[in-house]
């Protein structure tokens, strides 16, 4: 009898089952094996960029050499909270920051909802199309285009004086920013909005309906509470995506200063490093408070 079982075949791929039904057994297993390897890039590439940008927030530049010194020191932050010129840049930014998220969420609501609620699916497939489209293009491009609408010869000066109407002479100034800004981080924001309204369940329409609530009161009083979580969310984009661009108040802006404009200035003309990064820390150090209050609103299960 042990030698029939001796002389038997042995199954191939033994190593192959053996791995499997370990990953069977612990399912844990599995997950680490999958997510090592982009959680380790994640950790290298990203968390250890801004330990080191944090790192070097705290050191100095030698004035005379231009050497970076590698003492520990506040130097940067102090000139940062005490220089009232880098204090309204800093409130510029937010106030730029929020006033696009606002527009772009007054702008995508009810598109979005359109789309979610009331449009047929080809429509909808139309209509994401036009959302998508333009993200398929350069940054560049959509800025560049928006130079030719917007300057002074531009389509936007010719289509008024058509009319009879004052030309409006917006280009290189803080609205063409707030304009462009709100274009290009558009889609960002109804997306999100789109997919929380289309989760908002059909029975709680129809039961305040049955219930003689109007369209407004529902709207106000069962889908824009639903609904707010994916608002936030594509909130995080629009306001993130702009607190950190300096590339639009560079080709669009008429000279005034953002924080991503003194960081880069300061990195590239100054060669001021740790000033750079120390001015850095502020937009990371909002949106770690901006997240935080998100994530109360339940903006993170909507994403």
């Amino acid at each position: 009898m042990t030698v029939e079982v001796a002389r038997r075949p042995r199954r191939k791929g033994g190593g192959a089952v053996a791995i499997r039904s370990l990953f069977w057994r612990l399912p844990w297993l599995r997950t680490t094996v999958l997510l090592a390897p982009p959680l380790a890039w994640f950790v290298v590439i990203y968390i250890a960029s801004l330990v080191l940008l944090l790192i070097t927030a705290f050191w100095a530049i030698d004035p005379f050499t231009t050497k970076m010194i590698q003492a520990w020191n506040l130097d940067n932050f102090r000139q940062i909270l005490n220089e009232p010129t880098y204090l309204r840049i800093i409130g510029r930014t937010v106030f730029m920051a929020a006033l696009v998220t606002v527009t772009d969420a007054a702008i995508a609501f009810p598109f979005a909802y359109y789309m979610a609620r009331i449009a047929s699916r080809r429509v909808q497939t139309i209509l994401f199309a036009a959302v998508l489209l333009p993200l398929w293009a350069s940054y560049l491009a959509r800025v560049w285009a928006w130079i030719l609408i917007l300057n002074h010869s531009g389509v936007l000066n010719w289509s008024l004086q058509a009319f009879g109407a004052p030309p409006a002479n917006v280009a290189y100034t803080d609205v063409a920013v707030w304009i462009v800004f709100s274009y290009i981080w558009l889609p960002f924001m109804i997306i999100p909005t789109y997919a929380a309204l289309e989760r908002v369940p059909e029975s709680l329409v129809e039961a305040a309906s049955d219930l003689g609530a109007r369209r407004w009161r529902t709207l106000r009083d069962i889908v824009l509470p639903l609904a707010l979580p994916g608002v936030v969310a594509g909130s995080i984009f629009t306001f993130s995506l702009t607190l950190g661009d300096y590339i639009t108040p560079v080709l669009i802006g008429g000279g005034t200063s953002f924080i991503g404009n003194v960081v880069y200035s300061n990195i590239g003309i100054a060669n001021n490093v740790p000033f750079a990064a120390a001015l850095a820390m502020v937009p990371i150090g909002i949106m770690a408070i901006y997240l935080i209050g998100a994530k109360r609103l339940g903006a993170f299960e909507a994403l």
